[in-house]
């Protein structure tokens, strides 16, 4: 798969790191939305060997507050113009929003990363199609009324799919995403990892969010800032599972944890 100007490598697992331009992001909501901060801090990403870059403006978090797209626009775009000037690695946009997504396109964005599986803005899809480039879909939902729980995230997965393609989306620009920690519990976190293989019948790449959430957080009782081992762990079952991408805070020590994996079972 193509991003930007880089080839990913679908038998391989690269790290996207995340940069919040948020005041309220769960984890790290405050340190970077200051352009200078912002730039130190993907070139930071970039030197511990990040190969993506996942933006974000509104912060997602449970019970976040919603803001209008033009404050997002104004957080977002010149951080992405100052990136696309000074480094050469792909820029992910984190947004549901298409008006968002239309001012990233045009900013040059990379990929769209929608946390509502195109299911939020009805305008996204045909965006994306018309702009060529990749798409990752994540799984959510407004409500947590499962009748099988992995078999109803398949069917919401594949809706989403229908979205895509239906407007137009190439099938091989599409990433799947399975939504940890988005409309599901502790119980339901720990099964849609554990059965990531479900997805396979879409033979699509996967991309994991796990960093420093709720779901490490509950299983080991520790605070947002000690939940590194608890995101390695997770990075260790994405090689395994064969996922193209691990979404994470702390580069370094995932990029370790996946040469290191993939050293043992790949």
């Amino acid at each position: 798969m193509k991003i930007g100007n880089t080839y990913f490598d679908e038998n391989k697992t690269y790290v996207c790191g995340i940069l919040n331009l948020t005041p309220d992001s769960f984890s790290d909501g405050g340190k970077f939305n200051k352009l200078d901060a912002a730039l130190y801090h993907v070139e930071e990403m970039i030197e511990e060997g990040a190969m993506l870059i996942d933006i974000g403006g509104e912060s997602t978090r449970p019970g976040y507050t919603m803001i209008s797209d033009e404050e997002e626009i104004e957080r977002v775009i010149p951080v992405i113009e100052a990136l696309k000037s000074n480094f050469d690695i792909p820029l992910s946009l984190d947004t549901y929003k298409s008006k968002v997504a239309k001012a990233g396109i045009e900013s040059g964005i990379d990929l769209i990363n929608d946390i509502w599986g195109l299911k939020y803005d009805k305008a996204m899809a045909k965006l994306v199609a018309d702009s060529g480039l990749p798409v990752c879909i994540m799984h959510n939902r407004d409500n947590t009324d499962y009748n099988d729980f992995m078999t109803d995230v398949i069917l919401d997965l594949k809706e989403s799919v229908d979205i895509a393609t239906a407007a137009g989306i190439d099938k091989g620009k599409i990433i799947l995403d399975p939504g940890v920690g988005f409309a599901k519990d502790l119980e339901q976190n720990i099964i849609v990892m554990k059965e990531l293989d479900r997805l396979n019948e879409f033979n699509l790449p996967i991309l994991l969010g796990t960093s420093r959430k709720s779901v490490i957080g509950l299983t080991l009782d520790l605070p947002k800032d000690e939940r590194v081992e608890g995101t390695l762990v997770t990075t260790v079952l994405a090689v395994i599972k064969g996922c193209m991408f691990v979404r994470v805070h702390d580069v370094k020590q995932n990029v370790r944890t996946i040469k290191m994996a993939e050293a043992l079972f790949k």
